[in-house]
């Protein structure tokens, strides 16, 4: 029976609908724009696209887009004496097109719908086996709620659980810089002309946005990266290049390789260790204290270029460097130029054929820097 439900939850799992989220650092990114712009491209391309709900904003770039794509309309609620409009979740899945765009993923319904919550709307549309297209604002997800607040000085009460990215099957970031988003306010493009100035002075802070800004990107490749990690076969990844620097007390040759390795990171956009094995050789009371210093210098200056730096205290040096270099996935291995007879030695050594042995497993490169 157990394999039964398997098989049931798989057919079920195959049909429902697919989610792909518009993601922002705040209002006026273009996030609408975009769905609409798609929804265009897609009608064009005979696919069945409608329009659940969306707020233009009376933006008019955005609002003169909504010509020719079809509306399901919205459903009218009395509420306090007042007639409301909420996206007719009912009506979409009756309707049954391919795709439904949703704005404002995380609005809050009228106290007496169905669900409290729009992402709650797009779930019961996506079990009826209807693709959404939605968007939402990088304040509004839960997780980082309290981090946002102390950007901002602005609680954000309307809030989507982290559960709902991870269930997207695609996530794109609408990424501007702080300077355009601020020349797009100033335009009128985003508030009214009475709305501007109270903007700037609030939320629509360079420091605020650019903080924004980094938290929406840092989602979005956070997002990616689990995708890839769940959904490609480890064998066909593409290797992400990780650089670690193994240096000495040696003042020269440590700044060297610490300089160098950075370079490379830097080229390759990627992360870098940098590592001290202190033997027993080079505790403290046994190396000079000019060394200590610059030993210390040394290990200051890999921290500021960016590097984690590592130190562990053991004989086995190269051992060593094998076990972290695995540990952390690491790609490179920087060494610097060691003299002739030191060299001669390590070769001779059986731990050094492990380490061989063990790059040539894992695709390890080994560099030497003069």
């Amino acid at each position: 029976m157990q394999d039964v439900r398997d098989f049931l939850d798989l057919v079920k799992k195959n049909r429902r609908g697919k989610l792909k989220i518009y993601i922002g650092m705040s209002a006026g990114v273009g996030k609408t724009y975009r769905m609409l712009q798609e929804a265009h491209s897609l009608l064009r391309n005979n696919v069945d696209v409608r329009i659940g709900y969306i707020e233009t904003h009376f933006r008019k770039e955005t609002h003169e887009l909504l010509a020719g794509i079809p509306v399901i309309a919205r459903k009218k609620i009395f509420y306090k004496a007042k007639e409301l409009e909420e996206m007719d979740v009912h009506g979409i899945i009756n309707a049954h097109p391919e795709i439904v765009i949703v704005d404002e993923l995380a609005h809050t319904n009228v106290e007496g719908s169905k669900n409290a919550k729009r992402w709650q709307d797009v779930l019961d549309i996506l079990e009826a086996g209807i693709s959404v297209i939605s968007a939402v604002n990088i304040q509004h997800l839960e997780s980082i709620n309290e981090e946002v607040e102390q950007i901002t000085g602005i609680p954000i009460t309307e809030r989507i659980p982290d559960k709902i990215l991870e269930i997207a099957d695609e996530i794109v970031n609408i990424d501007l810089t702080a300077d355009e988003l601020l020349n797009r306010l100033k335009e009128g493009k985003i508030y009214q002309a009475n709305k501007i100035e109270q903007a700037l002075n609030n939320f629509f802070k360079a420091e605020k946005i650019l903080q924004l800004r980094e938290l929406a990107l840092k989602e979005v490749a956070h997002q990616v990266e689990r995708k890839v990690n769940i959904e490609v076969p480890k064998q066909v990844k593409l290797r992400q290049e990780r650089f670690l620097a193994c240096i000495s007390s040696n003042q020269e040759t440590a700044k060297v390789v610490i300089r160098k390795t950075a370079r490379l990171a830097s080229y390759y956009h990627s992360p870098w260790l940098v590592l001290y094995v202190q033997s027993n050789n080079e505790t403290a009371d046994k190396i000079k204290l000019d060394k200590q210093r610059y030993l210390l210098n040394n290990l200051k200056l890999a921290t500021e270029l960016g590097a984690e730096v590592i130190r562990i205290k053991s004989n086995e040096i190269t051992k060593t460097i094998i076990n972290l270099a695995m540990e952390k996935e690491v790609t490179t291995i920087c060494i610097g130029k060691p003299h002739f007879n030191l060299f001669q030695l390590i070769l001779s050594t059986s731990v050094f054929n492990q380490l061989l042995k063990a790059m040539a497993k894992t695709e390890t490169d080994l560099v030497i820097l003069s």
